[in-house]
């Protein structure tokens, strides 16, 4: 199957079953998504989910949290990966709000990745959710299944994969499509044991052709 043909099945695909794709981290406006994702590095959505609502009761606001300390912020985030640099970056990041872009969390890319704690990745994540640009983040997830699918060749870094996805998406699908990456490889293209036999999109999936094809011939050959 060509890429284009691909990338065709992915966006029908998707576009018919879930049309509507949504970061599972839960707030409410722009500032709680940003403390979120930048909380969410190397964790799950899950767990921040359990730490937020504490910590935006108790910082609504940039400027709330820009006139804390990293220790105090600490006590509401300790149970997430790496506390003690997260709490660092987030305060680092109200403070920058404050000082340079008057609270407002930034639209623009090179300006978003100036902000403590913020890298191309989270600057993506704000830009396509937030202002609904055609930003492709590209975490873990999204990196492994569009290589398995075959939507990226050769990409071996994260911005490889962004730039590919972006070339090849219909621009009106970026944003979206980012989340369809990401909820199919947290709930059916995992990492170490992909579940294939639930897998809906197989029929133009690469990884799984190549690995039906190696079934095949280690079928034949212990025939």
């Amino acid at each position: 199957m060509l890429k284009k043909d691909r990338y065709k099945a992915f966006v029908e695909y998707f576009s018919k079953h879930n049309p509507d794709a949504q970061t599972e981290l839960e707030y409410s406006n722009p500032f709680e998504l940003l403390v979120a994702v930048i909380l969410s590095a190397q964790c799950t959505d899950k767990r921040i989910n359990q730490v937020t609502p504490a910590l935006f009761k108790r910082f609504p606001e940039a400027e709330s949290l820009a006139a804390s300390s990293p220790e105090e912020v600490f006590t509401y985030i300790r149970s997430v990966s790496y506390p003690n640099n997260k709490a660092k970056h987030l305060v680092g990041m109200a403070q920058m709000l404050i000082g340079d872009f008057d609270g407002i969390v930034p639209e623009k890319i090179e300006d978003l990745i100036k902000l403590p704690g913020v890298g191309r990745k989270t600057a993506n994540v704000i830009s396509s959710v937030v202002y609904n640009n055609p930003s492709m983040a590209v975490d873990t997830h999204v990196f492994r299944v569009s290589n398995r699918l075959g939507l990226t060749s050769n990409a071996t870094t994260p911005l490889a994969v962004e730039k590919q996805l972006v070339k090849y998406l219909p621009e009106e699908t970026i944003a979206v499509a980012h989340h369809w990456l990401i909820l199919h490889g947290r709930y059916i293209c995992l990492a170490r044991t992909p579940k294939c036999d639930q897998c809906p999109i197989t029929y133009f999936c690469k990884y799984f052709e190549k690995t039906k094809k190696a079934q095949l011939i280690n079928s034949t050959s212990n025939n």
